[in-house]
């Protein structure tokens, strides 16, 4: 069985062991993210069938583990998915791999032109299953689906009041991307919500963590992106919350049908921006919602409380007294052997950590002592306490006649503007007649221009740069 992602091959794998009870069938599941050592040695033991995910199998071939010219049946769950997730040349390759007289399945809740074609391309004589009657809606009729126009900047708002409504029991929040997903959840659970994030940035330990949590009701909100869309059934889900407008029809179906599931009742709750107008338009067309006209709702609209059975007194925030549930917290990580790339050392902050400015204003610099080996020449200094600095001026290399060593800060300061090198009178040269300092004075100096060591004239009237 080959299936798009690692939660519905871990989900399908279940249901076959539940199914198979009876007849001591073999299950493995195998995909990305795991370990290859115990998936090897369940599959030397050998297994009766194999739930994966194509790239994993497709290493687990090319490695000689895995053995696909026996196989009797292929089931391609969620096909519309693979192919949009890019996974057509490595289904076809699966194809290639196993028997020409297979029985081959392929499940979709939706049967878009693409997965027809392959159906029509690989399978012989191919027999189409609806489970619907063909005059039926797409969408389950027993889901009660809204929709509102709100802004970016109160969404958050919207949606602690959406989470706090009558009967609200497990709620799957569906955002576009990664960062949205994990800002969202962040947000939540400053609010008081027990919120958890499931996304493909996420490690597996984490992502089967947060499912686990999920499940188990130690979460309530689970704010996840596309990838658990598909095929994950999760009991007593309520509420779904599409707090971005999904691209199509074909996406919108796919998450509002994670409530409602077996004749239960379920609450689909859309939120669509400005600039997602013309998109929900194609969907509600797409699918007959009569859901058109879409009111303009904020956090503080009376119909938003109305509408979703939400109590007149809720805020922002959950109230402390319902803030019963265990929270991600609770649920430990597994150590499930991860196969990842190992993340890059972090660098230290900006300006902190051991590296410091020295005193020619580098970064990195580490402050030298007289010897230039590093230790500071002042123990004070060591202790965290500022020392002096000697400092001497100098003219054409040479120490200034008169000029004494003046002491470094801000007494070193007020000496220097005492000494007799500084309160020359005006039109007195500094240094008498034969020692060689009127003729220096002469001489042209370099300038630098904008500090970049370019040489100008002496006459020039550029300010001269230290």
């Amino acid at each position: 069985m080959v299936v798009p992602t690692r939660e519905l091959a871990i989900q399908v794998a279940e249901d076959i062991q539940a199914a198979g009870r009876g007849l001591a069938t073999q299950v493995m599941t195998v995909y990305g993210g795991r370990a290859y050592e115990p998936q090897i040695e369940a599959l030397t033991a050998g297994v009766d069938v194999v739930v994966g995910t194509p790239g994993r199998l497709l290493d687990l071939v090319r490695q000689r583990h895995l053995d696909l010219s026996d196989v009797a049946s292929l089931v391609l769950d969620e096909a519309d998915k693979m192919l949009d997730l890019g996974f057509l040349p490595d289904v076809e390759r699966i194809l290639q791999l196993t028997p020409a007289d297979r029985q081959t399945m392929l499940f979709s809740a939706t049967m878009p032109g693409e997965v027809v074609t392959l159906a029509r391309r690989h399978l012989q004589q191919p027999m189409h299953v609806r489970a619907e009657q063909h005059d039926e809606p797409k969408h389950v009729p027993l889901t009660e689906q809204h929709a509102f126009r709100a802004h970016q900047l109160d969404k958050v708002e919207m949606l602690a009041r959406v989470l706090q409504a009558e009967g609200r029991g497990l709620t799957m929040v569906f955002c576009r991307t990664k960062r949205v997903a994990d800002q969202l959840a962040g947000a939540l659970a400053v609010r008081g919500f027990a919120a958890a994030a499931v996304h493909g940035d996420l490690g597996q330990a984490q992502r089967e963590r947060a499912l686990r949590a999920f499940r188990h009701g130690k979460v309530d909100v689970l704010v996840a992106t596309d990838v658990a869309a598909r095929g994950l059934d999760v009991d007593d889900v309520t509420h779904v919350v599409n707090y971005e407008c999904p691209e199509d029809e074909k996406a919108y179906l796919h998450r509002i049908g994670r409530t409602g599931r077996a004749g239960r009742t379920g609450v689909a709750v859309t939120f669509v921006d400005w600039a997602d107008l013309q998109r929900w338009k194609l969907i509600n067309e797409a699918l007959g919602l009569d859901l058109a006209e879409l009111p303009e709702t904020y956090s503080t609209s009376e119909h938003l409380y109305t509408e979703l059975g939400i109590p007149a007194g809720a805020g922002g925030s959950l109230p402390r007294a319902q803030r019963g549930r265990a929270g991600l917290e609770a649920e430990e990580i597994e150590d499930l052997g991860e196969t990842g790339r190992a993340r890059s050392p972090r660098r230290s902050p900006r300006g902190g950590g051991s590296r410091s400015r020295g005193a020619g204003g580098r970064r990195g610099d580490r402050p030298r002592g007289p010897q230039g080996d590093g230790s500071h020449a002042d123990p004070d200094r060591a202790a965290g306490q500022r020392g002096t600095r000697n400092r001497r001026r100098t003219r054409g290399g040479k120490a200034v006649t008169g000029e004494r060593p003046a002491a470094g800060g801000q007494q070193g300061a007020a000496a220097a503007s005492s000494s007799p090198a500084t309160s020359t009178p005006a039109g007195d040269q500094v240094g008498g007649p034969g020692d060689g300092t009127a003729e220096r004075s002469r001489a042209p100096r370099r300038r630098r221009r904008g500090g970049r060591g370019r040489p100008t004239s002496a006459g020039s009237s550029q300010p001269e740069t230290a």
